[in-house]
């Protein structure tokens, strides 16, 4: 049974030149087309917006992990999230590299938390089969077959 937890509203106007702002004015901010590709400085745009939302969500989900798995998460642990915008052929994408260091964790167990995380993270679900999203733990990536056996397990 699904159960509805939150929900965020926004406003765009004006596309990637325009403007957005959230139901509660907390985000009120003036977007562009990214610096790189003609756009204005001073200004944010999707992508980068969607990094910050994926990077904040999936480090709580390794808050999560961690706590079922009763380990705590060095403070300065991060999660870095690159959002890459992307054309093929007519058509735009999205990829996403996330960028996790689990300071002072040993690389195993790091991976295996990294891998839960993705399992659960709502950005990673909602992503999952849509856009390709790599996972790097201290730099490594975390190839297919790691993250597989651990789902399945």
């Amino acid at each position: 049974m699904k159960k509805t937890l939150y929900t965020a509203d926004a406003t765009a106007t004006g596309g990637r030149s325009g403007h957005v702002r959230s139901a509660d004015s907390i985000i009120d901010l003036a977007m562009s087309v990214p610096e790189g590709l003609g756009g204005k400085k001073g200004a944010t745009n999707p992508e980068q917006l969607f990094a910050a939302g994926y990077a904040s969500c999936f480090q709580q989900a390794l808050l999560v992990v961690a706590g079922k798995q009763n380990e705590q998460l060095d403070p300065a642990s991060t999660v870095q999230c690159s959002v890459t915008l992307f054309q093929e052929g007519e058509a735009y994408g999205l990829s996403a590299v996330l960028h996790v260091d689990l300071k002072g964790m040993d690389a195993q167990k790091a991976q295996d938390m990294v891998t839960k995380a993705h399992e659960i993270c709502p950005y990673s679900v909602g992503t999952r089969g849509n856009m390709e999203v790599e996972l790097q733990v201290a730099g490594q990536a975390i190839g297919a077959d790691t993250a597989s056996a651990a789902q399945n397990a």
